[in-house]
């Protein structure tokens, strides 16, 4: 397979490719665990014609519904709720075809997707603005909706080189405050784009800033490509994630830039799945550029398990970690076969953050009892990551009760002021890594076998 690799923001050359592996047989000797397992991605043909044919096209058959045409004004201070919702539902009806926002701004509350093969198309020029209001977002269950909801669809697309809006400035202050003074956030924050249950979802082109909370969120679904995607937030806002799959297969983030106040991607599998051995598998993060942020992530919910995750040919300015694991007893599961290739850091506060704690990590901790919800990290390899660093060059911390396993890094350069902390982690591998320390040893090592 073969994926093309480019954003024509953030790079010259359009026909850059790279390849995506089938299987890793690399010349790099490995543990005997690493040589038996088998290596990302395996990913199935449905899948791969699904992507093919998403890449082509990336828009619904059928008719378009321009929303000008079912009331809206698009003049920024209308209400045009009411008015989009009508087109999607006239798309419904009809089988499927594409709801258009041409040129304006529409302010809008939660807006309801349904109705297979549709694409939300905004042209050039085009804002979705969500409204301000908090009650705005409840729900006659005491939920909270997004801006953008689609649940249970087949072939659903947001598409266009327009802009969504989230308007999350209203609703920053007071979560600040709570962090600020250990409280509890005074109400739910609505996330910018919700999408449950659903299969072949492409979202591409489009501008996503200021949401309350998330930015987008595919949960539970299948077939999903994330494609040219550029999602901004102030880089304090908080909980702004950009892109967090949950409980998803075969997902594609490729030529993204990624610049929010929290976790840049963050993979989430935070329960089982009926069917599924791992909740989250085969997924891939690919070309990405991320900015303010806390990095490409899993976690911290990794109680369905996680496999199959490989990032590839990302930059990393300005975010606190790089590639991050994350999870703590009574929220962990397993994590393997992840491979970080191809990763340049600049100023990048842990450019390698792997713990089987969250949020700290304390001092002492003695091994408990080995449950359901404890952490396990294994078979992971990190190569060809090089950058400049102006604190540590980061962490692989596992439990006493659950070391990190079988562990490779490769072909790593980074210039830091202290080394890698490795503990609690067995079946360490280093080749070629080169870490060049201002203060102290370039690996720290406290209850680890390294080779």
């Amino acid at each position: 397979m073969v994926v093309p690799f480019f954003h024509s923001r953030l790079h010259e050359n359009r026909a850059d490719t790279g390849k995506i592996p089938g299987s890793l047989s690399t010349n790099h000797k490995t543990v005997n665990t690493m040589k038996k397992s088998r290596w990302p991605l395996q990913t199935s043909f449905a899948a791969l014609a699904w992507l093919s044919f998403a890449a082509a096209s990336g828009a619904a058959a059928g008719g378009v519904f321009d929303a000008r045409d079912f009331g809206a004004r698009g003049d920024g201070t209308t209400l045009d709720s009411a008015a989009i919702q009508k087109a999607v539902d006239a798309c419904a009806q009809a089988n499927g075809g594409t709801v258009r926002l041409s040129s304006g701004t529409y302010l809008s509350g939660p807006l309801y997707l349904h109705g297979n093969n549709l694409a939300l198309e905004l042209a050039a020029g085009a804002v979705l603005q969500g409204t301000s209001g908090f009650g705005d977002y409840q729900t006659g269950r005491g939920d909270v909706a997004g801006l953008i909801n689609a649940d249970g669809l087949t072939n659903v697309s947001i598409i266009g080189s327009g802009i969504v809006d989230g308007g999350g400035a209203p609703w920053w202050p007071a979560v600040k405050e709570a962090k600020r003074t250990g409280g509890r956030e005074p109400r739910r924050r609505p996330k910018m784009i919700n999408i449950r249950h659903c299969q072949d979802v492409t979202v591409r082109d489009v501008t996503l800033r200021n949401s309350p909370s998330f930015h987008l969120v595919p949960d539970d679904c299948e077939n999903v490509l994330i494609d040219h995607v550029t999602i901004t937030a102030p880089g304090d806002s908080p909980n702004t994630d950009a892109i967090d799959p949950s409980q998803c297969r075969h997902v594609r983030i490729l030529n993204c830039l990624l610049d929010v106040g929290d976790d840049n991607v963050a993979v989430k599998a935070g329960r089982a799945i009926p069917g599924r051995k791992f909740s989250c598998d085969d997924i891939v993060v690919s070309n990405c550029v991320c900015l303010h942020g806390h990095g490409i992530s899993i976690g911290s919910e990794t109680a369905g398990g996680v496999s199959n995750f490989v990032v590839l040919h990302c930059r990393f300015d300005g975010t606190v970690s790089g590639v991050r694991i994350k999870s703590t007893r009574g929220k962990g599961g397993e994590v393997e076969q992840v491979l970080c290739r191809d990763l340049t850091m600049n100023n990048v506060q842990r450019p390698i953050d792997i713990a089987c704690y969250y949020p700290k990590i304390p001092a002492t901790d003695e091994a408990q009892p080995v449950g359901l919800g404890t952490p396990d990290y294994h078979d992971l390899r990190i190569e060809h990551v090089s950058g400049d660093c102006p604190e540590s060059a980061g962490l692989i911390v596992g439990l006493p009760e659950s070391p990190v396993r079988n562990l490779m890094l490769s072909d790593i350069h980074l210039k830091t002021r202290t080394g890698l902390l490795v503990k609690n982690a067995v079946g360490v591998e280093l080749k070629n890594v080169r870490i060049d320390t201002r203060q102290g040893e370039s690996i720290i090592a406290e209850n680890a076998k390294i080779k």
